[in-house]
């Protein structure tokens, strides 16, 4: 081979990776993905995906819940710094995201994996449930809460009893929003992930040569608990009415 160096052949989650050698794959990595791998990513894998979405959404509802609450009903020092942030963070493009956020764990030096998926994840996340109560909060009226103080209710008893019931609808869309940007997300997590393997990431590397059957049974899935809950929601509204 008039000493050229043979390339190496490695194989790792999306399949065969060529490297190194000379011509047209010199300083490349070329990925094949090959039909056997297909059984590789089990379905069981996959819905353990889909709940380690119920953490990062628990978490960005809850903060940003709270910077709802503190964005419509408080005058603070860097009020509209906070909510330039939020904006900034739903237009930039997912790309910057990533990168900027990869770049954040590297300089702390941070190990990719799931750590930094739930960090990555619930930061953007945080920004479209903060929208979103936030609507819901414009226009309450404070009166309710008053009136329940007046009755002898605390605090908490307030917020539980009058507030949240009241919100509530707000704070379940900016969930399901916040799952539904989590489990399907690719760019972000691929500059995160680190070693960690998640459906998005595995689909992308598979469906080189075709789409395996597991992406139609996880969206069958997904699309049938969408409808599930939504009617499960017109149903608890007809009894309340």
């Amino acid at each position: 081979m008039d000493g050229a160096k043979a390339p190496k052949l490695m194989r790792d989650d999306y399949g065969i990776t060529v490297a190194g050698g000379q011509g047209h794959l010199k300083g490349t990595i070329v990925r094949i993905a090959h039909c056997g791998y297909y059984g590789a990513f089990d379905i069981v894998v996959a819905l353990t995906g889909l709940v380690r979405s119920a953490p990062k959404t628990i978490t960005a509802v809850i903060i940003g819940t709270l910077i709802a609450l503190a964005l419509v009903r408080y005058g603070f020092a860097g009020k509209r710094g906070t909510e330039f942030v939020l904006f900034m963070n739903i237009s930039a493009p997912e790309i910057v995201l990533g990168a900027s956020l990869l770049s954040l764990f590297i300089t702390f030096g941070v190990p990719r994996g799931l750590l930094t998926i739930v960090i990555a994840h619930v930061m953007f996340n945080i920004a479209y449930v903060t929208v979103t109560v936030r609507a819901r909060l414009i226009g309450f009226d404070r009166n309710l809460e008053e009136a329940a103080q007046d009755l002898g209710a605390g605090p908490w008893a307030t917020f539980r009893r009058v507030t949240l019931p009241i919100i509530f609808p707000g704070v379940i869309a900016g969930g399901l929003l916040a799952f539904a940007l989590s489990i399907d997300d690719f760019v972000i997590t691929n500059f995160n992930a680190g070693a960690t393997q998640t459906f998005p990431l595995w689909v992308y590397g598979v469906v080189k040569v075709g789409i395996p059957p597991q992406v139609f049974v996880i969206g069958t899935l997904i699309f049938m608990g969408g409808i599930a809950l939504a009617i499960s929601t017109v149903v608890l509204q007809r009894r309340k009415a």
